[in-house]
């Protein structure tokens, strides 16, 4: 069978090109699954907008209404970096229930990707750093409090910090969050996850990846967890604008081969989200983050 794919075209909240987020990512990220063949038209999942109820599992409820309402204060939306709009609150919460979707369709299928998510700078009191909702730090409590798992791993490689899961999840021994990421990068002032690497500026694809295989090794001592949540953010890339880690295209396939092969020979179900990436070139990016389904998609059994 095919990788199961989560898409709305909702994703794209149709920003200005010039804007600092590349919002025009998610449309041509799907059309370039369509082209490999991934995907074909009607072949996407597609979520509809999440229920405020279950947003409200993972941050505060004023926040949430707030966003539901359009109506978050103006220093919120500047942390977040845009404002939050019809448009912008729409595209968060598909994303969010996209998340939530595919995590459904990887304990189902032992493998799934959403189009969108990794909005790991949300935490429990407002959305920061482009993230309006913490996407997997929804859906973890979604499939905690419906008993679909009883633990989870939330692994982050995304170039920055993984801040906002961090906080979501400080008293919460059910979740176990790691973040591999650039340690001199946002956000300047860190969380604590239950692992924290923050690694050199420039590091590049065979030192990074010799790092993750040891990464991968010590985690497996700490949890068994019912289903990983991967953040696969291309930032990591070493024409990121806002990266500061040097891999290759081959050195995001070779780690994203290196996390499903580590997991799914274990059994344990992935759910792949895309995370950031960042350029003028956005078709690029887009390129980038077919990687994550590409990869993914070896191992559907």
């Amino acid at each position: 069978m095919r990788l199961p794919i989560v898409h709305n075209p909702a994703y794209d909240a149709k920003f200005s090109p010039d804007h600092r987020f590349p919002m025009s990512k998610y449309q041509l990220l799907a059309e370039a699954i369509m082209r490999e063949g991934l995907a074909g038209p009607g072949d996407f999942h597609v979520p509809a907008p999440a229920p405020a109820a279950w947003v409200k599992l993972a941050h505060d409820p004023a926040y949430v209404d707030q966003v539901y309402g359009f109506d978050v204060p103006r220093a919120i939306e500047k942390a977040i970096g845009f404002d939050v709009t019809e448009r912008t609150s729409l595209r968060a919460q598909c994303a969010t229930a996209g998340t939530v979707m595919a995590a459904r369709l990887a304990l189902e299928h032992g493998v799934a990707c959403n189009t969108a998510g990794g909005s790991h700078h949300a935490g429990r009191m407002q959305g920061a750093g482009f993230c309006t909702f913490n996407d997997v730090g929804v859906a973890a409590h979604v499939l905690l409090a419906d008993g679909e798992i009883s633990n989870a791993l939330v692994l982050d490689l995304d170039v920055h910090q993984g801040d906002g899961t961090a906080d979501i999840f400080s008293d919460d021994i059910r979740v176990f969050t790691a973040s591999v990421h650039a340690d001199r990068n946002y956000p300047h002032v860190k969380q604590t996850s239950d692992y924290d690497l923050g690694l050199p500026d420039g590091m590049e694809d065979l030192a990074y990846l010799k790092t993750l295989a040891l990464v991968l090794e010590e985690l497996r001592d700490r949890i068994t967890p019912d289903i990983v949540f991967y953040n696969a953010g291309v930032d990591v890339h070493r024409d990121d604008r806002l990266g500061r880690l040097s891999l290759t295209d081959h050195g995001i396939e070779q780690r994203e081969r290196m996390v499903f092969a580590h997991f799914r020979q274990r059994g344990i179900p992935v759910c792949g989200v895309i995370g950031g990436g960042y350029s003028k070139d956005i078709e690029a990016i887009a390129l980038r983050h077919v990687i994550l389904h590409r990869v993914a998609s070896e191992f559907v059994f």
